[in-house]
């Protein structure tokens, strides 16, 4: 399927806002792909399909996680956002025919991240929270980390803001972020 035909799929499922937005990760993902030496093809769809389940009503959820038998921790059960990424994956499979597990791996870990992320994880994460549409503060920092000082530099920088964030509204920081950014550390400390 071509991307002009995602989009359009798209279109049907998701916001206006939230199409726009994916739209931007795949611009701020083909860059991070051009810098870091990923495959471009697996960039731009991890990237313009990541929040294909984003605008799934608390009911649809439900349904796809019974439907598709999906295995949601505890956490996700109660924090039902953070199952979009898994819920995608399996969305990416029947509605756009995405069969690649580099893709939907991407797909699934967007979200939270996870120990030892692949490149393309790295990139479609960090397209998330670097796309040109995103305004917060330190946005253009963790930009200019991203583009100049390398891949996992940025990554760190990230999970420590998405970490803080998750904090400062009370919510349940997801333990995949914790692992991910330990062991990310643990690496970049043994360089």
């Amino acid at each position: 399927m071509e991307l002009n035909e995602m989009i359009q799929i798209l279109e049907g499922t998701i916001t206006t806002k939230r199409l726009k937005h994916s739209l931007g990760v795949v611009e701020s993902a083909k860059k991070l792909a051009c810098i870091y030496k990923e495959d471009l093809e697996k960039v731009e769809i991890a990237a313009l399909l990541h929040d294909c389940a984003k605008c799934l009503n608390k009911e649809e959820v439900l349904h796809l996680v019974e439907k598709y038998d999906i295995l949601l921790d505890d956490i996700e059960k109660k924090e039902t956002e953070l199952a979009h990424g898994k819920i995608g994956a399996y969305l990416c499979k029947e509605k756009f025919g995405i069969n690649n597990d580099d893709i939907l791996s991407a797909i699934t870990y967007h979200t939270t991240g996870k120990k030892n992320m692949s490149k393309l994880e790295k990139i479609i994460y960090l397209a998330d929270f670097i796309e040109p549409n995103r305004n917060y503060d330190g946005v253009e920092e963790l930009r200019n980390i991203a583009y100049n000082e390398g891949l996992d530099k940025a990554l760190l920088v990230a999970f420590d803001n998405t970490i803080k964030y998750v904090i400062s509204i009370k919510k349940i920081i997801h333990p995949r972020t914790i692992e991910a950014r330990n062991f990310l550390l643990e690496e970049l400390n043994e360089m």
